[in-house]
């Protein structure tokens, strides 16, 4: 497909509605509006709560909001991208993956092969739409290159996230997406081009003061929630 509108989205963001996020809904929104981004996709730990709340809150801001989780299945971590509700955690990752789709969302596997972050492993990847290939958190990009080279392998569409937490990471890495002549942005125009693999993934990764940051309050949440 060529000469379409290409648009920068960041389709993988978290706020406080997720057990780790740090970041409201509105000050997210703010946040993707000063980095310019065209869309972005809300994907909170088994929940669409803050998406809908983004979504709402974007009614009258120059930017798409895309509802979306991330869904915790029993293989790892899953982007579900376009979805009303959260599917079900805790299932095989194909069969997740499968249900998404069905629901007319797109299935992506996040950050694979980081298995400290829930990262699906190669057997594990099936029935889905594509793979992040990019993520902003990956310190040594060591596995940005390997998932890569398996998207290649494997023709899955290529994607690149900020995976943030917070608003200061928001946009470092993003996806470009490339929309059919004559078509508008909207939540299902971006989906559907997104479905067509249509997606470069673009960006840098964070700083290593942000990575560790991350990680001291993702330990604080471990350590807390034992008590």
């Amino acid at each position: 497909m060529t000469g379409g509108r290409t648009v920068t989205v960041d389709p993988h963001l978290h706020t406080v509605a997720s057990y780790d996020g740090h970041v409201t809904p509105e000050r997210l929104l703010d946040a993707a509006e000063r980095t310019d981004l065209d869309a972005i996709v809300i994907t909170d730990h088994d929940t669409v709560e803050g998406a809908r709340v983004a979504k709402t809150l974007a009614a009258d801001r120059d930017i798409v909001v895309v509802v979306g989780c991330e869904v915790s299945t029993a293989d790892g971590h899953l982007l579900a991208i376009g979805v009303d509700d959260a599917p079900e955690p805790g299932r095989p990752l194909p069969i997740t993956a499968r249900a998404v789709r069905d629901r007319g969302g797109l299935a992506v596997v996040p950050h694979p092969f980081q298995r400290s972050r829930h990262g699906a492993r190669a057997d594990a990847i099936e029935s889905v739409d594509g793979i992040e290939v990019h993520n902003a958190h990956a310190l040594l990009n060591v596995r940005n290159g390997q998932a890569r080279d398996f998207a290649a392998r494997r023709g899955y569409a290529m994607f690149g996230g900020s995976d943030a937490h917070r608003s200061d990471t928001v946009g470092l890495a993003t996806t470009g997406v490339t929309l059919p002549p004559g078509t508008a942005l909207t939540a299902e125009s971006l989906v559907s081009a997104m479905r067509d693999g249509d997606t470069t993934a673009v960006g840098r990764r964070t700083s290593t003061w942000q990575y560790v940051t991350k990680l001291f309050a993702n330990a604080r949440y471990r350590t807390t929630s034992l008590m």
